[in-house]
């Protein structure tokens, strides 16, 4: 039986005690009643805690991390901070449009460069995967490049090269979801792969969008019979180029698409951009490669002659992609490009350190939290819902209340809430950021109640071994009771 702390239980909804509710909603789920659960609600207006329990302790807080990350980037670089990306050359082009060495794709942090629509809005990503990349060739074109006698250097070394952060598991770098991180990313770092039955013990088709020769892939997929499961399993070893896929399609199926991540992110922009040239009739005599630093080595020299650039929209509008669909990688990039402008090198560790220097200015002690990444996909995170639900507190007191609060999903309506909150009154007075691991379920945010009154929460689950859709729906039903307070 758990044993709750509360605070101000004479809050109620629908006259009965709030306390009373979530113990009900806890104890009425097998595998909720067997989680460790840690709630924190709080006036932000006045500071006031209204209903707590096991707030004080740790908790891995997966994605609710990205509130953290966008709230340094928010107040440190401002609503209206751009990215740049430029393509240079060492020597200018001459009469003949003849480039005599190597031209530089320069990553400068930007991580829309993708079909992405911008502002967000919710729906599928659609378009062309290099649109960004065809712009930059079109203007190479347009400014008079016909023959590049050098290399298409893939430069991202504005930070160092740390592609994966402490606490991400192996397998993470297989999927979309834990792409590297690179300041020169295209398409989120990702390709997409169409799988296609055929007839009944026919291999798989498989195709790839961008359909660039990066990947070697080792197609084990079978069409099975028309009643048979779709079964699908990607691997790549770590290092490797080589994508092994197995299982089954049923003949009939219209097929399946998965997302996998590209391991040099430089490199693959690289090539990207080379094939965009030669596709215009640009000779390029070179070939692909990219440009790293590690830690302790300096930036390359990437100036020289602009040939081509693109601005990024305004920060705000990244901001709000990250919230709205958990994007992880553009966290861990406004996290290094947030270090970068303060100052530092563009390193993990100084956007962490700049991190904790914000913490502490808003009277978080060091002591409550350990971020070992921006994005919230390491393990070795540790919150307190307490100390999450005062940085909410805070920006809601702040300068960019209006932008903090838009980025976050609306209940039953956008982002990761859209799906959410289906059969419950009341799910668009909640607005608030979801947070997703094996054993971990959160949401943290903001419910407007009845009465016009706004209040912060963070609900925490650690250490559950069940269906997580059973505990998100445990959560959302104390975020609804939180939103009828009276």
């Amino acid at each position: 039986m758990h044993r709750f702390l509360f605070l101000l239980c004479t809050f109620s909804a629908f006259g009965t005690p709030l306390r009373e509710q979530v113990e009900q909603l806890i104890s009425g789920s097998a595998t909720a009643s067997r989680a460790f659960w840690g709630i924190q609600v709080t006036d932000p207006s006045n500071g006031r805690t209204v209903f707590e329990s096991n707030s004080g302790h740790y908790f891995i807080p997966a994605s609710n991390t990205k509130l953290f990350s966008t709230a340094l980037a928010l107040l440190r670089l401002g609503p209206g901070y751009r990215f740049t990306t430029t393509i240079t050359a060492q020597i200018a082009i001459d009469t003949q449009g003849h480039i005599r060495g190597d031209v530089t794709f320069v990553g400068a942090g930007d991580p829309n460069l993708s079909p992405r629509d911008i502002p967000y809005h919710k729906g599928p990503i659609t378009g062309n995967a290099l649109r960004a990349v065809d712009d930059l060739a079109d203007q190479l074109l347009q400014n008079g490049v016909r023959v590049i006698d050098g290399d298409v250097i893939g430069d991202d070394t504005i930070w160092p090269w740390d592609p994966y952060p402490e606490g991400w598991a192996i397998d993470d770098a297989v999927s979309e979801d834990g792409a590297p991180v690179s300041a020169l990313t295209i398409n989120d770092n990702r390709m997409k792969v169409h799988l296609r039955p055929g007839k009944p013990g026919d291999p798989a088709t498989v195709s790839c969008d961008p359909p660039l020769p990066y990947y070697f892939f080792h197609n084990g997929v079978r069409t099975g019979s028309r009643d048979s499961l779709v079964h699908i399993a990607i691997d790549r070893a770590p290092g490797s180029r080589e994508i092994v896929i197995r299982g089954t399609l049923p003949a009939g199926n219209d097929g399946i698409s998965e997302y996998i991540a590209i391991d040099d992110p430089a490199l693959f922009a690289a090539g990207a951009l080379r094939d965009a040239l030669i596709g215009r009739g640009i000779v390029v005599r070179g070939h692909a490669v990219a440009r790293h630093r590690g830690a302790d080595s300096a930036r390359g020299k990437a100036d020289g002659v602009v040939l081509a650039s693109h601005q990024s929209p305004p920060l705000v509008e990244s901001l709000r992609v990250i919230n709205k669909v958990s994007q992880n990688l553009h966290a861990e990039m406004v996290l290094r490009e947030t270090a970068r402008v303060l100052g530092g090198d563009g390193s993990r560790q100084l956007g962490l350190d700049a991190l904790q220097s914000l913490l502490g200015e808003i009277g978080v002690p060091k002591e409550e939290y350990r971020f070992e990444d921006g994005s919230g996909l390491s393990r070795l995170n540790l919150v307190t819902p307490q100390m999450v639900s005062r940085l909410l507190a805070y920006m809601y007191g702040s300068q960019y209340k209006t932008e903090w609060v838009s980025f976050l999903p609306i209940g039953g309506e956008d982002g990761t809430l859209e799906k959410r909150f289906s059969t419950l009154a009341g799910a668009a007075r909640i607005q608030a950021k979801t947070g997703s691991l094996s054993h971990v379920a959160a949401l943290s945010g903001y419910a407007t109640t009845r009465s016009g009154a706004v209040l912060s929460f963070s609900i925490m689950a650690n250490n559950f071994n069940g269906p997580a859709s059973e505990i998100r729906a445990v959560i959302d039903k104390i975020a609804i009771a939180i939103a009828n307070l009276e």
